[in-house]
């Protein structure tokens, strides 16, 4: 048993130059934190090819807070702890953020307490890491689709299908998250768009877009600062009026509102929105229509449709209900 394991870490390592990731545990607290030299260091921006510099950490039950990086390889697979019965959530992180990003430090641990889940980290470091923003807006679009690639791959030699998947994006990893799913066929059952980046985006063909899967919700929680002006899903809420939230001071923690508030949906529930006219009544908050829909969660809310306000506590439980 011991030479296979190994084995397997002498194959990873062999196949890929990735990060090791694991959590610091003091005081209870998940933090992923790096303990391999990065591709980072190999690659730059400018040189960003996804099909070599990709890296894709699988989190289980198993294994909750030390990854497995997944290669294009049946035999390594089938030595790590995905499993095709499950459902696969893919997450993947914005701008100057990598796989120890806050965005999965917050939705990894909640996401395998809430589903026994296959969680796919996708780490795009080396495309997400120049200050130039047409520069990581481009690389963005080529690792969405080398994402759908490696989707396809993973599919095909585990037996799992399109109808397992949930993706969810942050930033410009939001419109990544689209892109994806336009290069799967626009087949996948949910996909999530949190605070989906605005620099470069307004005119861009290649951003999110309502159809790029079956049932595609977007959170706004920065407008017109980090987030897009306006909706993009089949369904879109904007906490707050979408632009500030209650308990921040910097738009950086607006920005990142999204992800914690979808984490207390996993975890709780609540956060019920009231439908609005449209995205111009849910910025001024004067929306007044009689139906509501709850936000966020693990259940793609398929046939639904709008755009809905809803309002927040400045600390967590963030939830009003």
């Amino acid at each position: 048993m011991l030479s296979l394991v190994i084995l397997f870490c002498v194959s990873i390592c062999s196949a890929l130059q990735t990060n090791k990731l694991q959590a610091n545990l003091d005081n209870g607290d998940f933090q992923i934190a790096d303990t391999w030299t990065t591709l980072n260091d190999v690659f730059s921006g400018s040189r960003f090819n996804p099909l070599v510099s990709n890296v894709y950490h699988l989190f289980t039950r198993e294994n909750p807070v030390i990854s497995q990086p997944i290669v294009t390889n049946p035999s390594l697979l089938s030595q790590t702890n995905y499993k095709s019965s499950r459902r696969t959530i893919v997450l993947i992180h914005g701008w100057l953020d990598s796989a120890t990003s806050d965005f999965n430090n917050v939705l990894v641990p909640v996401l395998l307490a809430a589903e026994d889940l296959n969680v796919l980290v996708v780490d795009w470091s080396t495309g997400a890491s120049s200050w130039n923003y047409r520069e990581v807006n481009q690389n963005c679009i080529l690792s969405g689709a080398a994402v759908a690639r490696f989707i396809n791959w993973l599919n095909e030699a585990s037996g799992s299908t399109l109808a397992q998947y949930h993706i969810i994006g942050h930033g410009v990893g939001g419109h990544q998250a689209g892109i994806v799913g336009r290069n799967l066929g626009r087949q996948v059952p949910y996909i999530t768009a949190l605070d989906p980046a605005l620099i470069g985006w307004v005119n861009n063909i290649f951003r999110f877009r309502p159809y790029d899967g079956i049932y595609t919700e977007v959170i706004h929680t920065n407008y017109g600062v980090h987030g897009y002006l306006g909706d993009l899903g089949v369904v879109d809420f904007y906490p707050n009026g979408g632009i500030s939230m209650p308990g921040c001071n910097s738009n950086a923690c607006d920005h990142a509102r999204g992800f914690h508030y979808l984490a207390e949906s996993i975890t709780s529930g609540g956060f019920t929105g009231r439908e609005c006219m449209n995205y111009y009544a849910a910025v001024l908050r004067l929306c007044y229509g009689p139906k509501t829909l709850r936000m966020g969660g693990l259940t793609p809310k398929t046939g639904e449709t709008g755009v809905y306000l809803l309002e927040t506590n400045a600390s967590p439980p963030f939830s009003q209900g």
